[in-house]
């Protein structure tokens, strides 16, 4: 049997086509964070952790025969999941009546898995020790001007941009914002016949985005190479058979996911 215990479903012939498509076409959908990392993997549900290297510190050390390498730590690769149930009921009426079965079950539970995969990569989990983006340690932090008046976010960002250069850490930059920072980037720039947003796409070659999953009032810009940071992924988003409750058919989609941030410099986080 298959780690996702697919055979143990009885279900109509076609039904995981289905599913399998509703699930990657939603998730594809909502997910952010992967549209400006790296993906390294997937390297299969099998793999539980992976090294996480602070490229500042890297080096091997030699002690009377005894080799260690400083700067390297292993991390579990912890998994992401969401349940969902189809009635029994309803795949009886589908197989009947010849209509196709309703998904939306399948379609929101995907969108939650997304929005928990963004959310772990923004902002870790403190409680498991996981470092994001917006909360790992030693990254620099700018104090967020009103960006809803002036030139105030193009200039924090060029200010940005101006640390990455001393020191040398070079793009391509993605600048990901959260819904309102978005929607005050919209207005016209005295001066200019620009729209805000244009002026910041422009500079950072269209990688600008949008993610609900940062809430309000929260932005971040990287430097987004692979070498400096990357999301490790062991099982990509699937979806597993759980059992059968009270005749309905229960669900999970699952993923085994890391953010990697292996140079903390190229992180600039605006607060």
């Amino acid at each position: 049997m298959s780690y996702l215990s697919r055979e143990s479903a009885s279900l109509p012939d076609g039904l995981w086509e289905q599913i399998d498509a509703t699930v990657i076409n939603t998730a594809r959908n909502v997910l952010t964070c992967r549209r400006f990392l790296h993906i390294y993997g997937p390297l299969g549900i099998g793999t539980e952790s992976i090294n996480i290297d602070d490229a500042s510190l890297l080096e091997e050390h030699f002690d009377n025969g005894f080799i260690t390498t400083k700067g390297r730590k292993f991390v579990e690769i912890p998994t992401i999941y969401e349940d969902f149930t189809i009635l029994a009921r309803d795949l009886e009426n589908s197989e009947k009546l010849g209509y196709p079965v309703d998904l939306s079950t399948a379609a929101q539970a995907a969108e939650a898995c997304a929005k928990k995969e963004d959310n772990f990569i923004f902002f870790g989990n403190k409680a498991y020790g996981y470092e994001g983006l917006l909360t790992a340690s030693r990254v620099h932090k700018i104090e967020r001007s009103d960006w809803s008046t002036g030139e105030n976010a193009f200039l924090d960002i060029v200010s940005a941009l101006e640390y990455f250069t001393q020191n040398g850490v070079f793009g391509p930059y993605a600048l990901a914002i959260s819904p309102d920072l978005f929607t005050q980037l919209h207005r016209i720039q005295p001066g200019t016949g620009l729209i805000e947003y244009e002026r910041i796409s422009k500079m950072l070659n269209g990688n600008v985005f949008t993610s609900a999953a940062l809430g309000v009032g929260k932005a971040v810009i990287v430097c987004s190479d692979a070498r400096n940071i990357d999301i490790v992924i062991g099982q990509d988003m699937a979806t597993a058979y759980l059992e059968q409750t009270n005749l309905n058919h229960t669900f999970r989609i699952l993923e085994s996911i890391l953010l990697r941030i292996k140079r903390k410099e190229a992180i600039v986080v605006f607060e």
